[in-house]
């Protein structure tokens, strides 16, 4: 691949939401509108959250913070004109690399059930759906803000779990 992932470095910040923008054409296609608001980097940026971007200049990025005790995937974004080059896959192995060299039990996530670049594609690479008797506190907060959100109108969420092998 010719893009190295690795960590952001503040001046990479600034046009990561931009990179998170561009994808929204893919949704828009299959129905699914964004409501109006910051995109989730943009919430991230000078939160806890570990940010890896792939090129540099960046043309993707994966945020993640700790929920519950282990990695959770936050976003994970691939300029709109760069989908399926394999970047979203190298920066997701450098995710789990991440969450593995520090110790987590796993990888979480929450995303769309049936869009082919969201819970398909996760599930190629190694993800599950979590049920939900086995969500911490956490997740569950996540969830109930995704609902306050209006993001589960757009169409079926799940949350997905990866066990660090």
């Amino acid at each position: 691949m010719e893009y190295e992932v690795r960590p952001a470095r503040p001046a990479d910040l600034p046009v990561l939401a931009d990179i998170e923008n561009s994808g929204d054409p893919m949704f828009g296609e299959i129905g699914i509108v964004f409501p109006p608001g910051p995109t989730v980097v943009e919430q991230l940026i000078g939160k806890d959250a570990e940010i890896v971007v792939a090129g540099d200049p960046p043309v993707g990025f994966a945020a993640v913070e700790e929920v519950d005790g282990a990695a959770h995937l936050e976003q994970i974004s691939v300029r709109g004109d760069l989908v399926g080059r394999g970047i979203g896959a190298a920066l997701l192995d450098e995710v789990v690399a991440r969450a593995a060299a520090a110790g987590s039990p796993g990888v979480s996530l929450l995303t769309f059930r049936d869009v082919p670049w969201n819970g398909p594609w996760y599930a190629r690479h190694g993800f599950a759906e979590l049920p939900e008797e086995r969500w911490g506190s956490g997740i569950r907060s996540y969830w109930d803000a995704e609902i306050e959100a209006g993001l589960h109108e757009l169409g079926p969420r799940v949350v997905m779990w990866a066990p660090i092998a």
